[in-house]
């Protein structure tokens, strides 16, 4: 192979730097939306720095990172870049919120084969709305430009946040008793778990993207992004107990709510108690889908399950529909038949 006398370049080998440069610049605006006290510097440096608010007596830190699973194959195919960045933040923040956790700062992991300046302006966009819905600062990132390595129009996602709590405020669900109610806040939608098999039921059933899912396409509902709890929580924290959270996610209720029960209890959960939206009625009856795998994989139109004592539920309800969330009471926590079985879930 003949080399050019020239020489090559970076942007020979397929990495264009000036195409970096120029998104790093167009999405400046959308991050300096996101600053809050506590970020000392922003984009561009090669750390990001941030100080804890004094107002911490013992703080914790608490961090989670996640990604957006293969509902970005139907952002490739369906061209909803935005949104998914909105889900990105949200599986992060809503993880370290179940914990009792105010989110700090966010950072994302941005990969492709070929930069589109466009499409990775629309996602890191949809990621400083995430943070701004949040209330956390997007303070950096990374973007990869790694030719051969993922298909053209393709890009992967990742990121993680980190949050702060009184130690002494920490949620663990240690204190969930017999007789406990248990809150369900509503989701927007699948979310971004459970999507293999959402793909799968759209593949079998050569669905009409365009059909009525109450008020919304097929298509709209499906690429709904995931709800962030964190506001309407964290007003709710100030005011009463909360005994323990679940964010539903993959594994669905069946699997996430027992994570914050101790030993010898079980949750019930009453499936006449709380509307599942269309889409997931959809989803059973086009995959033909057993209820079981359904409350497994799915979170069945709850993305949020919130734990308190019977005589907190009312107060607790009321506040986080004042903050604009749909609150359903839909089960309770009872002791289980014998002291060595292990937390579960019964809907």
């Amino acid at each position: 192979m003949m080399v050019d006398k020239q020489g090559l370049s970076y942007k020979d080998a397929g990495v264009d730097m000036l195409a970096g440069d120029e998104l790093i610049e167009r999405i400046k605006p959308y991050a300096k939306k996101t600053m809050r006290e506590g970020v000392l510097n922003g984009l561009g440096g090669f750390g990001a720095l941030f100080e804890i608010s004094k107002k911490y007596q013992n703080p914790v830190l608490v961090s989670g990172t996640d990604g957006v699973g293969t509902k970005l194959k139907l952002a490739f195919e369906w061209g909803f870049h935005d949104t998914v960045g909105i889900d990105l933040v949200a599986m992060s923040v809503n993880d370290i919120l179940v914990q009792g956790a105010e989110p700090l700062f966010f950072l994302d992991y941005f990969a492709c084969g070929k930069l589109d300046i466009d499409t990775a302006a629309d996602v890191i966009k949809g990621i400083a709305q995430g943070c701004e819905q949040s209330g956390c600062a997007l303070i950096g990132g990374e973007t990869a430009e790694m030719p051969g390595m993922y298909p053209d129009g393709e890009y992967d996602l990742a990121g993680f946040a980190v949050g702060a709590v009184e130690k002494s405020n920490i949620i663990t669900g240690a204190t969930i008793a017999a007789g406990d109610v248990v809150l369900g806040l509503q989701s927007n939608g699948v979310h971004s778990n459970g999507f293999s098999l959402v793909r799968k039921i759209l593949d079998v059933s050569k669905a009409d993207l365009n059909q009525d899912m109450g008020g919304v396409t097929l298509k709209q509902a499906i690429s709904a992004p995931t709800r962030i709890y964190v506001k309407p929580l964290l007003a709710a924290m100030a005011q009463v107990t909360i005994k323990g959270m679940a964010h539903i996610t993959g594994g669905g209720l069946t699997e996430n709510v027992p994570r914050v029960l101790p030993d010898g209890l079980q949750a019930v959960l009453e499936s006449d108690k709380w509307q599942r939206p269309p889409l997931f009625q959809w989803l059973q009856q086009a995959g033909n889908v057993a209820d079981d795998e359904m409350h497994r994989v799915f979170n069945c139109g709850i993305g949020m399950v919130v734990i308190v004592a019977a005589s907190d539920a009312a107060q607790t309800a009321e506040i986080l529909r004042a903050q604009g969330e749909t609150v359903y009471q839909m089960g309770h926590i009872q002791a289980l038949p014998s002291a060595d079985a292990h937390p579960t879930i019964v809907v």
